[in-house]
């Protein structure tokens, strides 16, 4: 893979191209997306979101920059962490996902601020948010290290950064993981959203997806400290959190 080529999968291709394959994924899936996701986790990816928002720690008052927020699950659930006096952005490239996330919003009565950005260029100023969180969308991200960078240039010192996404299962479960993965994910997603290949890539941007180590290193290259994890199911996921000082 040269210096301009990157994954899309287990696909290798140029980094210009990667940005609307990915879009194309998530212009597909953006409907029927919080059904997929009830499907494949059985409903654990709710406990998984519900555990992301306790450790974050939010208050009243408190600046809350929900990045790749998709369906705006974590941004609803923010809202009612900072009450009237505080703020929550929820952002996503995919004009599809943003969409589906602000009328969502929008019909639970909740009005909240809603910017369509890449996370390697945030649109926010310096030293801005109490806390960053990105929900199960780094890994689709062509340069993570750089929308890395990016999220510690806008939080506040004494803020943190909530990365949730998927990880290194068990090794132990990893053939049984591997055969649900790639044999029944593509089937599901034929049967609801008639779109099996964007599953498959889904499936196949896990395993590319940096570990548990190697995020946790990532993470304090961007500057944040005491920057730690939390396996959940096994390791299907990992939550890691780093603050900055």
């Amino acid at each position: 893979m040269t210096d301009k080529q990157t994954h899309f999968g287990f696909e290798t291709v140029d980094e210009s191209e990667k940005a609307r394959k990915v879009a194309g994924v998530f212009h597909s899936v953006a409907q029927k997306y919080d059904v997929m996701n009830d499907l494949m986790s059985g409903g654990l990816h709710r406990l998984w979101k519900v555990f992301a928002i306790e450790q974050a720690g939010v208050r009243q008052g408190a600046r809350v920059l929900d990045i790749a927020g998709g369906t705006g699950d974590l941004s609803h659930a923010f809202s009612k962490k900072v009450g009237p006096t505080g703020q929550v952005w929820l952002t996503d490239i995919n004009s599809s996902m943003l969409t589906v996330g602000r009328d969502r919003l929008l019909d639970k009565g909740v009005l909240l601020p809603v910017a369509q950005c890449d996370a390697e260029k945030l649109p926010f100023p310096d030293n801005y948010f109490d806390c960053v969180t990105v929900a199960f969308g780094l890994r689709n991200m062509t340069h993570k290290h750089l929308a890395l960078k990016e999220m510690y240039r806008v939080v506040k010192p004494g803020g943190r950064l909530l990365v949730l996404e998927f990880s290194k299962v068990w090794k132990p479960l990893s053939p049984v993981y591997d055969l649900y993965s790639f044999k029944a994910l593509p089937i599901m997603g034929k049967l609801i959203a008639n779109d099996p290949d964007s599953y498959r890539y889904l499936a196949e941007s896990i395993r590319m997806h940096p570990g548990q180590e190697e995020l946790k290193q990532m993470m304090s290259d961007a500057g944040f400290d005491r920057v730690d994890y939390h396996n959940l199911t096994a390791g299907v996921v990992a939550l890691h959190k780093g603050y900055k000082f």
